[in-house]
């Protein structure tokens, strides 16, 4: 089984045919279902983790599969997430765990896909149920320090105005442009969040006694490299502190 994404707006030829075998691409998002070349079954919009189940059940049993194999349901489940589609990886991650109740990568992973649907109650219910054997997995931790990371954001992203306003009108001051990064970040807009940090770091990487790249590492972490901030914000880092 293979998750592939396609965007219909940059990829009009390839939509165009898929439209002529009976896609209805006037209603997206949507999720179809291909198998020996014929649609077997399609969802549309969002939809909560049973119908993502009921899909993915049907789809192998329709295909003739037994259970998918676990690292296809965690690439699937990580590529969702990646994707933006929280519900969709919430609901494969919980798939990967009823095969391997103690794999740390579909514990992280649901962590990460309630960070992703802003639901911080459920996050730390995940976190409750955790096997004690692998609670200090690294990807575990990384998981917990990114759900740390979101909650002190939410509170950080609720000023991110009036913090925006006193560091534009005061650029010099390294203090607010730290606070406008942890806005940023609790606002989901990472990108901003570490060019903040990396302006301090290039302006005075000993400031605060490094807080800033404390602090971006710190984010590093909270994402994950597979998040499309985290890599270009590493290179500009190595750039800045090896130049």
């Amino acid at each position: 089984m293979k998750l592939v994404k396609v965007d219909i707006e940059t990829n009009q030829a390839l939509a165009a045919q898929l439209m002529q075998v009976g896609l209805p691409l006037q209603s997206i998002p949507m999720v179809a279902a291909f198998y020996k070349g014929q649609i077997i079954d399609l969802i549309q919009g969002a939809q909560p983790e049973s119908e993502v189940k009921r899909f993915i059940e049907a789809l192998l049993k329709m295909s003739g599969g037994g259970a998918m194999p676990a690292t296809d349901i965690l690439a699937a489940a990580r590529a969702a997430l990646q994707d933006s589609q929280p519900e969709e990886a919430a609901a494969l991650f919980g798939s990967l765990l009823q095969i391997e109740p103690e794999n740390p990568d579909g514990w992280a992973g649901m962590i990460r896909a309630m960070i992703a649907l802003n639901d911080v109650e459920a996050a730390r219910e995940v976190i409750s149920q955790i096997p004690a054997k692998i609670a200090d997995h690294t990807e575990i931790a990384g998981a917990r320090a990114a759900l740390a990371l979101h909650e002190e954001g939410l509170v950080a992203a609720a000023a991110l105005e009036e913090v925006r306003a006193q560091s534009d009108a005061d650029p010099a001051n390294h203090e607010l442009r730290f606070k406008l990064a942890g806005a940023l970040n609790g606002a989901g807009r990472r990108a901003q969040a570490a060019q903040a940090l990396l302006d301090i770091i290039k302006a005075d990487r000993n400031w605060n006694e490094g807080a800033a790249k404390t602090e971006l590492l710190r984010f590093f972490d909270a994402w994950g490299n597979a998040d499309s901030a985290t890599m270009p914000a590493r290179r500009k880092l190595s750039a800045i502190l090896f130049s």
